[in-house]
């Protein structure tokens, strides 16, 4: 299949009567570009009107992960010029997000390796999603001033109890027990098995091939934590979820306050609103309505340019937050990020 935008970095083919999609940067762990997310949304219009494709699967190249999220340092870039490629960009990706949710035909993802932000949004909104041992599963965005968004409020709203919310200020990657525990995946894979799995799918149907392969995942982490995690993350504010987890006895909880204490105020503050906004939601095209607000908002954050800079630019994982404490960040900032777009914009839809 060719198109528009054929560059190489996301491979199209079809193997019996699966449709594959490959992310194809492998030296950038497969990082989104806007041309990739058109070029996956053509190749997703023809298969779903194809009769000759039962279903879809998107993996990425190499072994080092599925996907680790969006092109932050073009981003970057974007914020510094005040442009509006950005926005364009998270309108198709969250237009895309939304059509895999709905998609007519099994949507196969295998969440093998790094799988963050824009990964989460390309295989978690499928209905058959694969991880392995070697998956680390994360939605990081509060480490660079910005918020999870590619539906990532919708999913991380609806785990068990608030481990959604753990997951959200603390950044944290999960491995596959995790992720399923966190309803992110449905199977347990061991990646040497992939290949036959890949091989097993181009001649047969997704829901008769996976119980073939599924395995037991090895032991995960939050549900021993359910106790603490419930308790602390219902607290009303960050501060009160802080005070919470540094008041209590497991080195864990601890763990998690100081890893929320790193990342940008602001960018914490919103993300509990913006999660505790999506649970109230009725869809998740609603949520990404509010996530597109949010970070087209988020452009104008001084925080999401310095968190890139500090990560990804100059890597000095040193970043300067402005505000810099909880404290000082009001709920009038806050709003904000939530505020109406500029009139003439044509928002998400």
């Amino acid at each position: 299949m060719q198109g528009a935008h054929d560059d190489g970095a996301v491979l199209l083919q079809c193997q019996g009567r699966t449709g594959v999609i490959t992310l194809n940067r492998p030296r950038a762990l497969n990082a989104l570009t806007h041309p990739m997310v058109l070029r996956i949304d053509e190749a997703l219009t023809a298969w779903a009107q194809d009769p000759a494709v039962d279903q879809v699967l998107i993996r990425g190249a190499g072994e080092r992960g599925l996907c680790a999220g969006g092109d932050i340092r073009a981003i970057h870039d974007d914020a510094k010029a005040g442009s509006a490629a950005s926005a364009d960009f998270w309108r198709d990706e969250y237009r895309l997000n939304a059509r895999i949710a709905r998609y007519p035909k099994p949507y196969v993802a295998l969440m093998d390796g790094i799988v963050m932000g824009g990964g989460v949004g390309v295989s978690a909104h499928g209905d058959v999603r694969v991880v392995t041992e070697r998956s680390r599963v994360a939605m990081p965005e509060t480490g660079i001033g910005f918020v999870p968004d590619v539906g990532g409020t919708w999913l991380l709203g609806r785990t068990p109890g608030l481990l959604g919310t753990h997951l959200a200020l603390t950044g944290a990657a999960v491995g596959a027990a995790d992720a399923l525990l966190c309803g992110l995946a449905d199977h347990f894979v061991p990646a040497d098995r992939l290949p036959e799995l890949v091989a097993a799918l181009a001649a047969e149907p997704a829901h008769e091939v996976l119980p073939r392969y599924a395995a037991t995942p090895p032991p995960g982490v939050l549900a021993d934590g359910r106790t603490w995690i419930d308790h602390c993350y219902a607290a009303d504010t960050v501060e009160e979820i802080v005070g919470r987890l540094l008041a209590r006895k497991e080195p864990a909880a601890v763990r998690a306050a100081a890893a929320i204490l790193a990342k940008s105020p602001t960018a914490l503050k919103v993300t509990l609103a913006a999660l505790r906004r999506a649970a109230a939601l009725g869809s998740l095209e609603a949520a990404l309505a509010q996530e597109f607000r949010v970070s087209c908002n988020a452009l104008r954050s001084p925080d999401l340019v310095e968190g890139i800079r500090a990560q990804v630019v100059d890597k000095d994982r040193d970043p300067r937050w402005s505000p810099a404490s909880l404290a000082e960040v009001a709920d009038a900032d806050v709003e904000r990020f939530f505020a109406p777009l500029a009139a003439g914009d044509p928002g998400f839809g």
